[in-house]
C-alpha cells in the first residue's frame, strides 16, 4: 500500500489539463509511480514470506484526500516448485 500526493507545481499542471481536455498525464504519471511502489512492496513481503510468487495480484484505488491516492496491491504469496516427473 502506498499513498501518493502531487505538489502544488504537478496540481497547476494538472488543472490546467483539464482545461485543455484530454489525459490528465501529471495524474496519470503519479498513479504509475504509486502502482510500481504497491507492487515492490507486495513483492518484498511476499520474498520476507518465503514466497517465490504472487498469485491473484489486484490493484485497488482510493482517494483519501482531494489529492492524496491510496493505492494497494493484494494477491496470495505463494511457493512455486516445478512439477517432477511430467517428462518435460
Amino acid at each position: 500500500m502506498t499513498a501518493r500526493t502531487r505538489g502544488v507545481l504537478g496540481r497547476f499542471i494538472a488543472s490546467f489539463e483539464t482545461l485543455v481536455g484530454g489525459e490528465v498525464a501529471s495524474f496519470t504519471e503519479e498513479m504509475l509511480k504509486a502502482k510500481d511502489e504497491a507492487l515492490k512492496r507486495a513483492v518484498e513481503q511476499a520474498k520476507a514470506l518465503g514466497a517465490n510468487a504472487i498469485i491473484g495480484l489486484d490493484f485497488e484505488t482510493s482517494e483519501v484526500f482531494a489529492s492524496v491516492v491510496l493505492v494497494s496491491a493484494t494477491g496470495t504469496a505463494v511457493v512455486v516448485v516445478p512439477e517432477s516427473g511430467s517428462g518435460r
